[in-house]
């Protein structure tokens, strides 16, 4: 299995193995598992100047992995559509289909996990939909059923599925098709359908967000860059826009994050940072109003959290 080092599918036994972050360091006990540079522009591993030589040399990358680890030695590549909490990082133009042309070529399963991203957050009910892809399983979980009920499950292509037509699947768990599980999934996602959730969360980022954030990075140094689509958001905080200098080394904390989160609770709003990033995920029913009272909030914390910045102003 090929997985990026900036991911996350998950805290199960292989799961937290495909998991590229820290969180797998004291969980490591599977095997077979191999971590790839993914596709970073801001933060670019291969020196590139643009999305579009940040795509070509990332796929470039993963294609020497492939070519060096076997190919007939790799079941899948797994890949987050949409990376989520190792940063929210937006595929640059033409990975995932690069990655889709890689997988072809080996005869690799492509398996993208919407875990986080599925389900409306990224202003598609897929986050895959944005990119000119298909993949061969597609795992999912709460976004199905607004987390109502425990839920996870795997949508599988016709040609994979196919193969169990004349042979037994050899899984199953006690709760495998719980009725209660599957009928909030459909619950769900009929309320999504009927009252236009996924319309909504894309207007709410290109409408509100989207623009909201931008200009707080105008107002605000500690801002290095903001990403995202729908309601599913990321800034890139610095302590110097020029060198890009983390406000926050990975794996770890300091005392302007710990400012910024305290400064946000202090005023009603429950933030969730990941090193020096600052995660801006509301719900996908989060309305104009609700989102520009956070996004005025977070004016007031960063405007305490600039008074780290190091760089020219």
């Amino acid at each position: 299995m090929l997985s990026f080092y900036r991911s996350y599918h998950g805290n199960t036994g292989a799961a937290i193995v495909a998991t590229g972050d820290p969180r797998r360091w004291p969980n490591e006990y599977a095997d077979d598992h191999v971590h790839v540079f993914g596709p970073y522009p801001y933060r670019s591993h291969f020196w590139s100047t643009s999305p579009e030589q940040e795509s070509e040399r990332a796929l470039a990358h993963l294609a020497d992995v492939v070519r060096f680890e076997g190919p007939g030695t790799i079941a899948a590549i797994l890949i987050e559509s949409v990376v989520g909490t190792a940063g929210v990082l937006i595929p640059p133009p033409g990975y995932l289909e690069g990655v889709r042309a890689l997988c072809d070529e080996h005869g690799i399963v492509l398996i993208l996990d919407e875990v986080m991203a599925g389900f409306g957050r990224t202003g598609k009910w897929f986050a895959f939909e944005h990119f000119d892809v298909v993949p061969d399983l597609i795992t999912f979980a709460k976004g199905s059923n607004s987390g109502y009920v425990p839920v996870g499950g795997v949508i599988i292509s016709e040609a994979i599925a196919a193969t169990f037509a004349d042979r037994v699947f050899p899984g199953g768990l006690t709760y495998s098709g719980h009725p209660l599980a599957a009928a909030s999934i459909v619950a769900s996602i009929t309320a999504m359908r009927e009252e236009g959730i996924v319309e909504h969360a894309a207007r709410i980022g290109a409408d509100v967000l989207g623009p909201g954030l931008h200009a707080l990075a105008e107002r605000h140094p500690v801002i290095g860059e903001v990403r995202g689509l729908g309601v599913f958001w990321a800034l890139e905080l610095v302590s110097d826009r020029q060198t890009r200098a983390m406000l926050a080394p990975y794996g770890g904390t300091s005392e302007a994050m710990t400012v910024l989160v305290t400064e946000a609770k202090r005023r009603g709003l429950l933030p969730f940072t990941n090193f020096n990033r600052l995660h801006v995920v509301p719900p996908c029913t989060v309305s104009d109003a609700e989102a520009k009272e956070g996004l005025a909030i977070l004016d007031e914390v960063l405007t305490e959290v600039d008074a780290y910045y190091e760089g020219a102003r």
